[in-house]
C-alpha cells in the first residue's frame, strides 16, 4: 500500500487505489479532506493558520499554510485528477482544531481556523458533512483511497473513523 503524506502546510491528492493520503499531529491545525465520488479522488490539505495576510511570502511559497489559499490550492490539484474545478460534489470533512499548547486560550487557533475554513468552503458552495474538531489533543488522520475511510488516532486513544 502506498502513502501520501502531507506534512504542515503541505497539500496533494491521489486516486490510486490501494494508496491512503496521511498527515501527523494535527494540533490547532486542520484537515481538509475532499472526496470526489465521482473520480473516486482523494485531497487533503494541512492547514495551519487562517490568513495569509500575516505572510505574503509565505503563502506564495507554501500555499497550503494558510486557509485562504490552501484551500482554492487543493481544488486546482484536485482538478488535476478530473474533478470539478469548484469542488461541486465533493464530500468535505474536517479534522484538529484543537487547543494544545495554548492554556489560557488567548490566541485560539484552532478556533479561528476552523471558522476561516468554514467560511472560506461556503464562499465555494461547499460545507462540511463531518468533523472531528477541538479538543485539547493532537490527531493522525488518514484517508483511504480505495474506501474514502478517514480513520483518527491519538496517543493514548483507540482509532476511530469519521
Amino acid at each position: 500500500m502506498g502513502q501520501l503524506t502531507l506534512g504542515v502546510g503541505e497539500y496533494g491528492a491521489s486516486n490510486i487505489i490501494g494508496e491512503e493520503v496521511k498527515t501527523y499531529a494535527l494540533g490547532s491545525c486542520i484537515a481538509v479532506i475532499l472526496l470526489d465520488p465521482q473520480t473516486r479522488t482523494i485531497g487533503m490539505a494541512h492547514i495551519a493558520l487562517p490568513d495569509s495576510s500575516i505572510n505574503k511570502n509565505k503563502a506564495a511559497e507554501k500555499p497550503g499554510y494558510f486557509a485562504d489559499t490552501a484551500i482554492p490550492a487543493l481544488l486546482e490539484e484536485m482538478a488535476r485528477y478530473g474533478c470539478h474545478k469548484k469542488g461541486k460534489g465533493m464530500v468535505v470533512k474536517l479534522c484538529g482544531g484543537a487547543n494544545v499548547m495554548d492554556t489560557n486560550d488567548t490566541f485560539q487557533i484552532g478556533k479561528r481556523n476552523a471558522l476561516a475554513i468554514k467560511k472560506i468552503l461556503w464562499a465555494h458552495d461547499m460545507g462540511a458533512v463531518a468533523e472531528d474538531l477541538g479538543g485539547n489533543f493532537s490527531r493522525t488522520v488518514s484517508v483511504s483511497v480505495e474506501s474514502g475511510l478517514v480513520t483518527l488516532s491519538s496517543p493514548g486513544r483507540p482509532s476511530w473513523q469519521l
